[in-house]
């Protein structure tokens, strides 16, 4: 990130767990000026304590509302976009305003960065975006379709907008871990939905990475995935009692919850035709055709690739003593386990 020293950058939903971590890694680039978007103003009041930083500016804003987004990108280098309404069930209770953040609202953003000049915007989505079931997936994916089409149709545009796409964040906001810490601590049976769920395991310092890489060598319309292990859920739970004293935890199954998968997809066999491999990271370029098809019918690809999907069940899966050593990353497990005296 050496484009980052002495720059101006706008994090939208900067008071959460990618914000604040993606602010300390501009700072500690030199960033010249971090603009913070957050609805929240308690968090923001809680950040700027924690930093004490004066690089750091605070907007409060709503990515549903233009007017309020487009000052914290006045002058700005460049943005990304994390503002999202990210819990499932909720998204399941409440399709409409998952719509309205993550598709309104980050269009919205992605027309205040243009109209101020920003040079690059990267928008960071899930992997719940590929054959969604649930409201939030099927609105992220429309994000990123937002995303490749303002690419596709501002070809003359100089911002650069790419998309990130990546699974769970260890011990992020919402993330199950913490409950299974307090579950561990409290000697409760630990609930799981179902035990031969996986899900793709990565620490907030793996999603800076993929943004990071992303914002360094993306071309307008990218889609990024970063390489990740998988685990099951019951794993997970199993490596997270062990790591604090508990080798055999109680298990209590709950079910899955609304609008739920068993396995997740980072990228869909339709995409892995298209992608080139970059080592720790798949990119997947924008079609950048027109609606007129005639004109590439004889360049055109006849079949579809027959390969499997990315997901989470076919990725690598871990051990419990894998997920031990991936969890042993995560400065809060580090705290957790010198905390703990049987562990």
């Amino acid at each position: 990130m050496s484009k980052i020293s002495g720059s101006k950058v706008a994090i939208t939903g900067g008071t959460g767990s990618f914000g604040s971590t993606m602010a300390t890694h501009l700072l500690e680039r030199g960033a010249d000026q971090v603009n913070i978007v957050s609805r929240d103003e308690a968090k923001q009041d809680e950040m700027r304590r924690r930093f004490s930083d004066e690089r750091l500016r605070f907007f409060i804003g709503d990515v549903r509302d233009e007017s309020s987004v487009a000052p914290a990108m006045r002058g700005v280098d460049f943005a990304f976009h994390a503002a999202a309404l990210k819990q499932v069930p909720s998204c399941e209770f409440f399709p409409e305003q998952a719509v309205l953040t993550n598709v309104t609202g980050s269009l919205n953003v992605m027309q205040a960065a243009v109209r101020a000049g920003v040079k690059s915007l990267v928008c960071l989505s899930t992997d719940k975006a590929v054959y969604p079931v649930n409201a939030m997936g099927m609105s992220k994916a429309l994000m990123e379709k937002t995303a490749q089409a303002f690419a596709r149709n501002n070809p003359e545009s100089e911002m650069t907008i790419s998309i990130t796409r990546y699974g769970n964040v260890m011990y992020s906001r919402g993330s199950v871990i913490p409950l299974f810490v307090d579950q561990v601590r409290k000697g409760e049976p630990l609930t799981l939905t179902d035990p031969t769920m996986t899900r793709f395991l990565m620490s907030l310092a793996d999603s800076v990475d993929l943004v990071d890489h992303a914002f360094s060598n993306a071309a307008p319309g990218d889609l990024f995935v970063k390489k990740a292990p998988a685990s099951t859920v019951e794993v997970l739970a199993r490596a997270v009692a062990s790591l604090l004293g508990n080798n055999d935890p109680e298990i209590n199954v709950i079910g899955s919850r609304h609008g739920e998968k068993l396995h997740e997809t980072l990228l869909s066999r339709e995409e892995i035709v298209k992608a080139s491999d970059e080592g720790e990271y798949f990119r997947v370029p924008l079609d950048a055709r027109s609606l007129q098809y005639e004109l590439y019918f004889d360049e055109g690809k006849t079949t579809i690739s027959r390969t499997d999907d990315y997901t989470s069940e076919n990725t690598y899966r871990l051990s419990i003593e894998e997920t031990k050593k991936l969890l042993m990353r995560l400065p809060e497990i580090q705290q957790l386990v010198r905390e703990e005296p049987s562990a």
